[in-house]
């Protein structure tokens, strides 16, 4: 029976390798390619919800190459699901496109903000969406040469920045039926790690007042900025009594127009976060009351509209370490001279406790699974909750930058990003054929999500039942 099942085995091991070579040798032949197209999604620079163009380019490269695209899913005008071949098993991966506001720079190593845009690609999604649709068209080439069965679904996924456009996916049903999920995401090194992330839960209070001449008839008037400045208060006091691995953070988005008018309208935009979703319900609710409070206090009203809502990611070590050997076989990323006067530049202007050896971009760091979160959060959460999900970060930017900076955004506009694309792109493409080669592998990642989320779970947004928010950006 042992020499039978091996036998039966056979196949599938082999068909893991068959072909890899051709494949990262394929995938070193577009390069110049997927840098033109991540470039150009560079420099559109498009905010959540608003990625028309983007998209579309991302689109017309699976269209090309045979994929059959369905766009608008989920009621978002600019996210789409690219689907190749049928069948079991079906393997996802995502592809993020959007930019953030307010960190627009040239592709040069000194700060300096790019003419006619005030948008910048600070987290490398223009890299992440390019680096993905490469994976999946290497991956449909090597299906074909190996007449190999199985689906590869690539998932266009608009605003990740504020936006939890996966998260409408999920809810949607667009990851039910699949078996694994690969995602990756731009970063300052090289390495795969089965680390979670928080949970997070935003949402705009809006206080309504009276306007008043605030000399003449102070009286008359009932202050909105009154009831925003109250709420803040109130949660300001709060965090004293809340875990201390929570984060509560706002910014006011309208104060009033003029000092002398009692402002009749104001707003504030809050982000709750904790290392586990139940418990960011738990802050939010009493965010909630404090802003009823402060509208009771300053005799105004208030209501609220729920932005988005995360959940934090859910490790998959099974998936995550497979991850991890192609990442080492793929290795990492080295600097030719006109890089490293670049990236030497660049690295002058990071704070010296960030600064790291440049040589740290050829290294991969050796796998782990900390027990504490990565501070951030990300909608590939919710997709970690419905299905196994595995992620990897490559070195994409000079080593110490940080995401959200005018550094990032230079180092994507060059081909320092594009190694570290190209090298997220032929991990996953491996990680891939692992997967469809591997029956196993799957039944394992399934049975180590299925013990993470625990018995019983059924996934309910935190957003709740909102319709996208599409104008978020606006």
């Amino acid at each position: 029976m042992r020499y039978l099942y091996l036998l039966f085995l056979l196949p599938t091991c082999c068909l893991a390798q068959s072909g890899s070579e051709t494949v990262l040798q394929q995938l070193d032949e577009r390069t110049p390619h997927y840098a033109e197209v991540a470039k150009q999604i560079w420099e559109l620079a498009e905010l959540g919800y608003q990625e028309t163009k983007s998209t579309v380019l991302l689109q017309e490269e699976l269209r090309s190459a045979g994929f059959t695209i369905e766009t608008g899913v989920a009621e978002i005008p600019t996210a789409f699901v690219a689907s190749y071949g049928s069948g079991k098993p079906i393997i996802g991966l995502l592809a993020e496109f959007d930019a953030l506001p307010g960190v627009s720079q040239t592709a040069a190593p000194e700060k300096q903000a790019r003419a006619g845009s005030n948008n910048g690609h600070a987290c490398g999604h223009h890299l992440f969406g390019t680096a993905s649709v490469a994976s999946a068209i290497a991956l449909k080439d090597w299906l074909d040469a190996n007449e190999g069965s199985g689906t590869i679904r690539l998932y266009g996924t608009p605003a990740e920045e504020g936006g939890a456009g996966k998260v409408y996916m999920v809810r949607a049903g667009l990851f039910d039926d699949v078996d694994a999920v690969l995602n990756w995401h731009p970063s300052d090194h090289n390495g795969a790690t089965a680390g979670s992330t928080l949970s997070n839960k935003s949402a705009k209070f809006r206080f309504y007042g009276v306007a008043s001449h605030a000399a003449a008839a102070p009286e008359v008037g009932r202050s909105a900025l009154d009831g925003v400045e109250a709420m803040n208060n109130m949660v300001n006091m709060m965090r004293e009594h809340v875990p201390e691995t929570s984060r509560i953070h706002y910014v006011i988005t309208s104060g009033g127009e003029a000092p002398n008018v009692v402002p009749a309208y104001a707003e504030v935009f809050y982000y709750v976060r904790h290392p586990q979703m139940k418990e960011v319900r738990n802050i939010f609710n009493r965010v909630v009351k404090a802003a009823e409070g402060a509208a009771l206090g300053t005799g105004t009203t208030m209501d609220y509209e729920v932005i988005h809502g995360t959940y934090n990611l859910l490790p998959n070590a099974t998936l995550t370490r497979m991850v991890h050997q192609k990442l080492e076989r793929v290795g990492g990323v080295t600097y030719t001279a006109e890089e490293t006067a670049f990236a030497t530049t660049l690295a002058e202007t990071l704070p010296d406790s960030k600064r790291k050896p440049l040589s740290a971009a050829q290294s991969v760091v050796p796998f782990s699974a900390p027990d504490k979160p990565y501070p951030a959060s990300t909608d590939v959460g919710d997709v970690s909750w419905t299905v196994p999900t595995t992620a990897l970060r490559t070195a994409t930017w000079v080593p110490g930058t940080s995401p959200h900076s005018w550094q990032a955004v230079a180092c994507g506009g060059t081909s320092i990003g594009t190694k570290g694309m190209m090298v997220a792109a032929k991990t996953m493409a491996l990680a891939g054929m692992e997967l469809f080669s591997t029956p196993k592998l799957l039944v394992d990642a399934k049975a180590e999500l299925e013990r993470r989320r625990g018995a019983g779970f059924r996934y309910e947004a935190l957003l709740g039942d909102r319709a996208p928010a599409l104008d978020y950006r606006e």
